[in-house]
């Protein structure tokens, strides 16, 4: 069996080589045998580890793979040579490199980890001195490109005896499956570490559309879409990015599983705490419409607030609306703020009550007897509705829509369309009611009378009724009056049996009226059937009352 050659000594060097250069090669060869030394890091940074080792330079490590070092940590390494900054470079191989070919065999057996030198890149892969050279195919020595291929030269590395042939002195390392264990050891100690309820730092490795996974420290947690901020509605990409570098808190650990959840809205205030101070009853507020439903819209506050306009408190006037054609999603609305339940999270919200009542201003602007013109928009047994503009709709009573018959249905007199006018007879503002009247705006007879006669004028009439104080009376055709008689001419009345001829009195009556001339009294006492002559003492066009005394 050939010997494997081992060097115990640099390679011879020119004259015109420096004395750094000979004493970096004198190390770098003895660093197999070289100082153990304990150093304390000083510095941590993604290209290297410094060490202070009590001399006048400190030393360098140079990681490879997974580490876990940090400020303060003790470590134990051994000084390989120098860089050109003049820093001790170090190395923290805690394995030996064999010494003979029954070392190798030994190691290959067992699987063991042995350590060894990165001498140069070669096709395929890397050339490494193990006590002899053996070849590292580059998918087996944990680089990812050729230029961190090319970084590992020089370097002392770990690795395991893939195959050994001793004949052809063939030996094929792997550095990959040494470092895949380092890290999974440093996971399961990285895991074993964390602790429910803990803060920690870690960087969004991916962005799913559930969450994102983020490395804490070797470990991955999985910061689900519900955990990142209060505000609804958002997608995991529009609230963290890959590399971004988060503190989170761990909300759940699961030992069985190793499936960690973290948590990035828990480091802040829930705006829920203070919705009751912010939000308080009665408050005009603005919000953004988030979603709308059958039953109302949900309206966002603030991220991670809001609140619901109910659709019973959308419109003043509208039934049975549907929300999607009062508001938009994304639309902005201001609205005020019925009531908080601080316990279910919930903010009953009005628009209504944000854009006024209609009816306060619908009450001055149709005040009872004023006239109003508008088109009917429906027709239902019992009358007609009209449309006043602002949601306004004023009801016409089917008797209230002519004088001259009794109608069956108001289509006997109106078509939905048709323009029409009419006065406030009522206006109801419990019942959120405006009712009108056609017919009260055509004049009548008593109208007509009423218009061309003052009080204190003088007429003529006919006595339809006498009774007591008072007498009805006939002042033309469907135009009655009321007329206080005198206390002595009421007694005479009372007492008076006679009854006049209606007809003879009626046609004298008629005749009186064409000629504009007063009525002979048949008797003093005033009777059924007499004309007489009276003072007009009022006159009420609204309520069509006309009062009289006896002249």
């Amino acid at each position: 069996m050939t010997q494997p050659k081992f060097t115990d000594a640099p390679d011879a060097v020119s004259t015109d080589s420096s004395f750094g250069d000979i004493l970096t090669q004198f190390e770098q060869a003895h660093r197999s045998g070289g100082e153990t030394l304990e150093g304390t890091v000083v510095s941590v940074t993604p290209e290297a580890v410094f060490v202070d080792l009590g001399r006048k330079m400190d030393g360098v490590i140079t990681p490879d793979g997974v580490h876990t070092y940090k400020k303060g940590d003790k470590v134990l390494v051994s000084i390989r040579g120098r860089d050109e900054e003049g820093n001790y470079q170090l190395s923290t191989i805690k394995v030996e490199t064999p010494r003979d070919w029954s070392g190798l065999e030994a190691a290959f057996a067992a699987k063991k980890t042995i350590g060894g030198t990165v001498l140069e890149v070669v096709k395929g892969g890397l050339r490494v001195d193990v006590g002899v050279r053996a070849f590292m195919p580059a998918s087996r020595s944990g680089a990812r490109e050729q230029a961190d291929l090319e970084k590992l030269v020089g370097q002392q590395i770990e690795c395991r005896i893939t195959k050994l042939d001793t004949a052809s002195e063939d030996v094929v390392v792997d550095r990959r499956v040494v470092l895949e264990e380092l890290e999974r050891h440093a996971k399961a100690e990285a895991f074993a570490s964390l602790e429910e309820g803990a803060i920690v730092r870690g960087t969004v490795r991916s962005i799913m559309d559930f969450g994102a996974f983020l490395d804490i420290g070797g470990v991955d947690g999985l910061l689900h879409v519900s955990d990142m901020s209060y505000a609804r509605g958002l997608k995991p990409a529009e609230i963290v990015k890959i590399g971004d570098v988060l503190d989170v808190k761990i909300l759940k650990i699961n030992r069985d599983t190793r499936k960690i959840g973290l948590g990035l809205k828990q480091l802040q205030p829930d705006p829920w705490s203070v919705a009751a101070e912010k939000y308080p009853a009665g408050s005009r507020v603005r919000g953004k419409v988030a979603r709308v439903a059958d039953f109302g819209a949900f309206v966002e506050l603030e991220p991670g607030v809001e609140g619901l306009i109910h659709v019973s408190e959308m419109s003043w006037t509208r039934k049975n609306v549907r929300p999607d054609t009062i508001v938009k999603v994304s639309e902005a609305v201001e609205v005020v703020v019925l009531g908080v339940n601080l316990a279910d999270k919930r903010i009953a919200l009005g628009l209504k009550q944000a854009l006024g009542d209609p009816w306060e201003e619908a009450l001055k602007k149709y005040p009872v007897g004023e006239a109003v013109e508008a088109p009917v928009v429906s027709l239902a047994k019992f009358g007609a509705f009209v449309d006043l503009g602002d949601g306004i709709e004023g009801m016409i009573h089917i008797g209230d829509i002519s004088h001259e018959k009794r109608l069956n249905h108001p289509s006997e007199a109106l078509k939905v369309g048709e323009k029409v006018k009419a006065q406030v007879l009522e206006a109801d503002k419990e019942r959120r009611r405006l009712r009108l009247g056609i017919k009260q705006l055509i004049p009548t007879s008593i109208d007509e009378y009423i218009a061309e006669h003052k009080p204190g004028d003088s007429v003529s009439g006919r006595l339809v009724d006498v009774s007591g104080s008072k007498a009805k009376v006939e002042l033309g055709e469907g135009v009655f009056a009321t007329a206080k008689l005198p206390e002595q001419k009421a007694k005479e009345a009372s007492a008076s049996s006679s009854k006049a001829d209606l007809s003879a009195l009626s046609a004298m009556l008629a005749a009186k009226w064409k000629s504009g001339g007063g009525a002979e009294q048949a008797a003093d006492a005033p009777k059924a059937g007499q004309v007489r002559s009276f003072k007009i003492v009022s006159l009420d066009p609204a309520q069509k009352k006309i009062e009289l005394e006896l002249a």
